[in-house]
């Protein structure tokens, strides 16, 4: 087979389109859509990687120095293994704590799961596990897991702030997608952000905010959750179902 070049200029300007794509593809460099990974823009930020997408290094059990043996790496995820429910469970804490920060996140959650993400919690003699100090986002399958349809007014659906505030509306994408989670903690002012909308905010230490604790399940857990601490961990539940995250990103305000 013959090649014809009978138009040079043609010729070499596809050349040139072809050069420019190779070495974009090979550059290493972080876009927007990139997994585990910070942007130039983020890195200028002050964002920090929480988990580098192949070890659980910097991460913790609760009230322990390792990672609990249900939460392993898994094609650049955290992932809790739900086949290991036996074996060593617990939830997953970052080992540093935070005050105020924004954090970014991405989930994905098996069919009929259940899980969270708690901030600010504590370690404490008295308490077991991080929810029964932490607010807590929700996870879940809305269409298959029960928990949906309890608590009040969808006050337990994916977003919510858990068993308090109910998202404003419901954006959460079907079982086995990603979604982008954000939430923003700043002197006591609370957002929670998914797939890119602002989904619920509170303040916290208000009049309204003791209202709703405490006619929620918490002050039967820990007479002193409505004083959520003002430095704690954040953590991802071990729910019993297995789930998967990535793409941890947090910047300190």
């Amino acid at each position: 087979m013959s090649v014809s070049f009978e138009n040079p200029i043609l010729f070499y300007r596809n050349l040139l389109i072809a050069a420019w794509v190779f070495i974009s593809c090979a550059t290493p460099r972080a876009l927007a859509g990139d997994i585990n990974q910070l942007t130039e823009a983020e890195q200028k930020g002050g964002w920090h990687l929480l988990f580098d997408g192949k070890t659980t290094d910097g991460w913790k059990g609760y009230k322990r120095s390792d990672a609990p043996g249900t939460w392993e790496v898994q094609d650049g995820t955290l992932f809790m293994n739900s086949s290991g429910k036996e074996r060593d469970r617990g939830d997953l804490l970052f080992a540093r704590q935070f005050s105020d920060f924004h954090l970014k996140l991405e989930w994905r959650i098996s069919e009929g799961g259940n899980s969270g993400i708690f901030y600010r919690g504590v370690e404490q003699p008295q308490l077991d596990v991080i929810y029964k100090s932490a607010p807590e986002m929700q996870v879940l399958d809305n269409d298959r897991h029960p928990d949906a349809k309890m608590g009040a007014g969808g006050n337990r659906t994916a977003g919510a702030l858990y068993d308090l505030i109910p998202p404003r509306y419901q954006n959460v994408r079907p079982v086995g997608e990603w979604n982008q989670i954000e939430i923003r903690v700043e002197n006591g002012y609370i957002q929670h952000h998914q797939n890119g909308k602002l989904i619920l905010e509170y303040q916290l230490g208000t009049q309204r905010w003791r209202e709703l604790v405490a006619v929620s399940k918490f002050p039967g857990l820990n007479p002193t959750w409505v004083d959520v601490p003002a430095r704690g961990f954040i953590g991802l539940q071990d729910h019993g179902d297995s789930v998967w995250y990535r793409s941890i990103k947090l910047k300190e305000l």
